[in-house]
């Protein structure tokens, strides 16, 4: 296979690079730059200006609104957003539920959604985890009972991520109690703003709410919400977790970590010299750039097969570890780089504007809240232990 850029795909990266110029918002690039916590105004807006662009959503058909970027396009844009310091957009309705509801929702879902999810008329969220059914999630206890033309559904979900914001949540809800685990789940689309809904915000490590438990008391929802067939929801799940995985690979989001800790490294003194040529921290770094162009030099093969029309596979389980496990060692080497400044937990600074000062240099603050918020990826979207159980039975047939 040939892993180099073609004279079409370099001229796509310098039209995204002078779109970022353009169009990025400083004051958003700063805010993500320095690790700020976006507001949802921040990112609704950076949602409507890609939405304008007519770039918010790239894997989508140009049929629904979509870009239809092939897969080395997709890659091309992420390293540069990120490099950029622009907002990561929110995947949940664009990067989750709408390849589902293309592939097995009804037409009439997919006219209803898919433009208000461009739009941003609707934020949704994901409600999959649930206390004692996270990496085994066919575990699920939240069960929908048919009534009429309704489901009435009862349960809790967990680690709703920016559930606070959204007035929709795709669920996994269980239908059949007597079925196999994985033979008796349906998948509901379920209105926020239903009587019996009930939004807990769970206070993290890094000081941030971002995650939530969701309620469920006797709330209704129409039959016309169930997407695909009762009790296949299983078969739904599954094809919206490769999707996640495949995103949480996040190498632009690593190529950026990496050169601002390289810029930090240079720039802070340790023992009379720049941090870079500590022999412990030059090597703990080159390590980590060695495992990040392996992990590319992967993700390359796999962009390129699905550039093909292949659907990603267990490779996705490979890039899902590799990838948070870069992240967090980045994340570790920039908090060892900041050293004490990085004790002060500065929830004004990390919440407020540009007219907040910081302690210390503009790196520290936010380095332990990014580093402790960066302990989740290793557990979220499948937890990694899950994942090499996929590689063994899938890969090794083992």
């Amino acid at each position: 296979m040939d892993l180099s850029y073609t004279p079409e795909e370099e001229a796509f990266r310098a039209e995204v690079r002078a779109f970022l110029s353009e169009k990025l918002p400083r004051h958003l690039s700063e805010k993500v730059r320095l690790g700020k916590r976006l507001t949802k105004s921040d990112m609704v807006s950076w949602h409507a200006i890609l939405n304008a662009q007519g770039w918010l959503a790239p894997n989508w058909p140009k049929e629904y609104g979509g870009a239809e970027w092939d897969a080395v396009q997709r890659m091309i844009f992420e390293e540069e957003a990120c490099l950029a310091h622009a907002p990561r957009i929110v995947p949940f309705g664009l990067s989750m539920l709408a390849p589902v509801l293309m592939a097995f929702g009804s037409e009439e879902q997919c006219q209803h959604y898919l433009p208000r999810i461009l739009s941003g008329e609707d934020w949704w969220c994901q409600g999959y985890s649930e206390p004692g059914a996270g990496s085994d999630l066919a575990a699920l206890k939240t069960r929908a009972v048919r009534d009429g033309d309704h489901y009435v559904v009862n349960g809790q979900k967990t680690w709703t991520t920016l559930g606070q914001h959204a007035n929709w949540i795709f669920c996994l809800v269980r239908t059949d109690a007597d079925a196999k685990k994985q033979e008796g789940i349906s998948f509901l689309l379920i209105d926020m703003n239903t009587p019996g809904v009930t939004v807990r915000p769970i206070v993290l490590i890094d000081g941030e709410a971002e995650v939530n438990e969701v309620f469920f008391d006797d709330v209704r929802v129409p039959v016309e919400n169930l997407v695909g067939e009762e009790n296949k929801g299983w078969t739904y799940a599954k094809y919206l977790l490769t999707h996640e995985r495949t995103n949480i690979a996040g190498v632009g989001f690593s190529n950026a970590a990496l050169a601002t800790l390289k810029h930090v490294a240079a720039s802070t003194q340790s023992g009379g010299k720049p941090l870079d040529q500590n022999p412990y921290f030059a090597a703990r770094m080159a390590l980590a750039e060695i495992d990040l162009m392996a992990m590319a030099t992967t993700n390359l093969r796999v962009v390129s097969a699905a550039a093909k029309g292949q659907a990603p596979g267990p490779e996705s389980s490979m890039l899902k570890i590799k990838g948070t496990v870069i992240r967090q060692e980045l994340s570790s080497l920039l908090c060892r780089a900041a050293g004490p400044d990085a004790m002060p937990f500065l929830p004004d600074y990390l919440d407020g504007g540009d007219n907040v000062p910081a302690e210390g240099p503009e790196h520290a603050p936010a380095a332990a809240p990014n580093y402790f918020n960066m302990r989740k990826l290793s557990i979220f979207g499948g937890s990694n232990e899950i994942q090499r159980t996929i590689i063994t039975k899938a890969i090794l047939q083992l």
